[in-house]
């Protein structure tokens, strides 16, 4: 066992000197008295367990003290570790974030439509690593490969449009979400893709980031996102942010091809229904062993030091008003 707040430890101290100013009141005979006509009533009064029992509401008090001050210390466990095997597989989920994301053919629009599919996906692949790559006019990694399904669903809710340069880096966003799986030990490791535009950005072109896939045995799915024919979007005007319809262009050809070459299967999404046959097919893949990491396992011991506090507390209540009527000597 060891304490979250060492430092308040010290505060047993004052127990201890209520211990040492109690003993000296009962050494001392310094104890409230007053004069009666006769003692007879309280002649008995010293003899037997009744003469000891007076001093039971004080240690239950001293009990409570220290038991208050060792539970706000938060005294925790970490005696048992937990080593996993899970049966899974590693996947980064490249989302586009360039401002055409912002169209309204999904509700709200595409790229919160986005961001509750993939932690729709992250929320349904409990055993598997999952890391997020966002890319528009450049591209990095919002997440590396993890278990951590709570911190992951929460950068994906942080991701959002033009927080990078605009544009559409299909191959480079490709290039980063590769390279956070080159060094994977897993046998099935995935690349889903998804974007709504066409390629116009970026120093590494599609061609080469498929091959760099390639060469690592990555299979890439893809997802163009997009209505068919035009969709709306938020335009500011002189008065105010207006919706104006816009063709949707999606290089069908292209994300056809990277999933053809690298083993992946390409989707139109219209809806967010289409992403349950990625859904089907991930699953279908050949899962390999994944050890996670051994992390104590921290058990919370305050409670059994409250439920004690509370109990002394309780019953030294009980003995003052209903057992033990103390009087002067």
């Amino acid at each position: 066992m060891f304490f979250e707040y060492p430092k308040l430890l010290w505060l047993l101290a004052l127990p201890v000197l209520l211990i040492l100013f109690y003993l000296y009141r009962e050494l001392s005979g310094k104890n409230p008295y007053f004069t009666v006509s006769t003692i007879v009533p309280w002649s008995a009064r010293g003899s037997g367990i009744k003469r000891y029992t007076r001093h039971v509401p004080f240690v239950l008090r001293i009990i409570a003290i220290s038991a208050i001050v060792v539970a706000i210390a938060r005294p925790r466990s970490s005696s048992v570790y937990e080593r996993i095997d899970t049966e899974g597989i590693d996947i980064i989920l490249a989302l586009d974030v360039s401002t055409s994301m912002l169209a309204r053919d999904f509700t709200p629009d595409r790229i919160n439509a986005a961001k509750e599919i993939a932690i729709q996906f992250i929320a349904e692949r409990p055993t598997d690593r999952i890391g997020v790559v966002v890319f528009a006019g450049e591209s990095y990694t919002q997440s590396p490969l993890t278990t951590d399904r709570a911190t992951l669903i929460n950068l994906v809710k942080e991701i959002e449009c033009g927080l990078i340069d605009d544009g559409t880096a299909i191959g480079n966003g490709l290039t980063t979400a590769v390279a956070r799986l080159k060094d994977s030990q897993a046998k099935s490791r995935v690349v889903i893709l998804l974007t709504d535009g066409v390629n116009n950005a970026g120093e590494i072109s599609p061609q080469m980031a498929v091959e760099i896939a390639k060469t690592y045995g990555i299979r890439v799915y893809t997802i163009g996102v997009g209505a068919m024919g035009t969709a709306p979007y938020p335009v500011m005007t002189p008065f105010g942010v207006e919706l104006q319809q816009m063709k949707v262009e999606i290089d069908e050809p292209l994300l056809q091809n990277i999933a053809e070459e690298t083993g992946g299967e390409y989707f139109r999404a219209t809806d967010n229904s289409k992403l349950l046959e990625i859904y089907g097919e991930i699953n279908k893949m050949e899962k390999s062993k994944t050890m996670v990491d051994s992390f104590p396992i921290y058990k919370e011991l305050f409670m059994r030091f409250a439920l004690i506090a509370l109990c002394a507390i309780l019953l030294e209540m009980a003995l003052r008003f209903f057992v033990i009527r103390q009087l002067p000597d």
